[in-house]
């Protein structure tokens, strides 16, 4: 199935009653911990085909499942010669696909969700999805800008943090003509092979209506 963000268009406001509220999950804040920043198995580098190089503070502190997904592709070489093959002026690049198409994946399994309360800035880096929320597999995209709309809809799980001046020169397309390549994915440091962590829950938001596009 093809994974890509959708416009969402309208919110259904749905204020459901409840005696028995679960507690409030630890509050996320858009400048990380300081234990997060300096670890350095949370920096990805992306070095692409146009020459520029991309460095994403991961943050496994909002989507600790998706995170360790990124990490273990990344160590295995999965993103390696893969293309940025959506890529929206204002919007943003996806990429992470193995068959360049928007229809491919890793062979693990779809991810549950890990929506949070970091919010879609310039630079923020989140996990493509089909219709279903739990749908994250290996794609993924960076955002150009601010893009309320997309909150608590998609798994946010790090941001760039050195060279969106890069990110700003990926070819542009649906697909691109000419689409810009991951030559090589790295991180800083190899994470040690752990149990996959417990997933971030937060309070239920209003659901959001998506409207399907083309594809």
């Amino acid at each position: 199935m093809r994974k890509a963000l959708f416009a969402l268009p309208f919110v259904v406001l749905a204020l459901v009653a409840a005696k028995d509220s679960p507690p409030a999950a630890p509050t996320l804040t858009v400048v990380p911990p300081a234990a997060i920043a300096a670890d350095p198995t949370n920096k990805l580098t992306l070095e692409l085909s146009t020459g520029g190089k991309v460095v994403i503070l991961l943050r496994p502190d909002a989507a600790p499942n998706h995170v360790q997904r990124i990490q273990q592709l990344v160590q295995r070489g999965f993103y390696n010669g893969t293309v940025f093959h959506r890529v929206i002026p204002g919007f943003m690049a996806q990429g992470g696909d193995p068959k360049g198409t928007g229809e491919g994946g890793s062979e693990l399994p779809d991810l549950k969700a890990e929506f949070n309360s970091l919010p879609h800035l310039r630079g923020t880096l989140a996990m493509a999805r089909a219709d279903s929320p739990d749908s994250a597999n290996s794609q993924f995209y960076i955002a150009f800008g601010p893009k309320v709309a997309l909150d608590r809809n998609y798994t946010i799980m790090g941001r760039v943090i050195a060279g969106m001046d890069a990110v700003d020169k990926i070819a542009v397309g649906e697909p691109p003509a000419e689409p810009t390549k991951i030559v090589r994915a790295s991180l800083e440091a190899a994470p040690a092979v752990v149990a996959a962590p417990a997933v971030v829950t937060e309070p239920a938001q209003p659901e959001v209506a998506p409207a399907p596009t083309g594809g």
